[in-house]
């Protein structure tokens, strides 16, 4: 691909951008207060644009006009709360879709089966010592 203004000027918008949000903006560094460690997700919003064009010039040389842009929006959507051996997800806003409902049960759920495993377990092994 041709190396234009336009691609440098995509290019340094993009790092910008990358500089501005990481893994770390979306899923949050735990934080532990006595035996609760809270973990805050955020939703990660971005959009960017550029454009430009070469300029007629009576001197012959290269004349180029050209733009960039973007924007980001980070909004903080739940609480990942791990307490007691549990994990739960405490969501910030109402629940827009069933799609949200669903997602934010998968910690419950897997908590329940894992306990209802270790409790099945324990009570094959209570019967195998009888």
């Amino acid at each position: 691909m041709k190396e234009t203004p336009v691609n440098r000027i995509m290019e340094s918008t993009l790092q910008k951008m990358k500089e501005m949000v990481d893994v770390s903006t979306i899923i949050g560094e735990p934080m532990v207060t006595g035996n609760t460690t809270l973990i805050p997700v955020s939703k990660v919003q971005y959009g960017f644009t550029s454009g430009g064009t070469d300029l007629p010039s009576k001197q012959g040389n290269e004349l180029f006009g050209g733009a960039g842009g973007g924007g980001i929006s980070i909004t903080p959507v739940a609480f990942i709360v791990i307490e007691n051996g549990k994990c739960r997800m405490m969501q910030i806003n109402n629940y827009t879709s069933s799609a949200d409902r669903a997602i934010a049960m998968i910690p419950e759920l897997v908590d329940k089966l894992t306990e209802l495993i270790s409790t099945k377990g324990e009570d094959d092994k209570e019967a195998e010592a009888e």
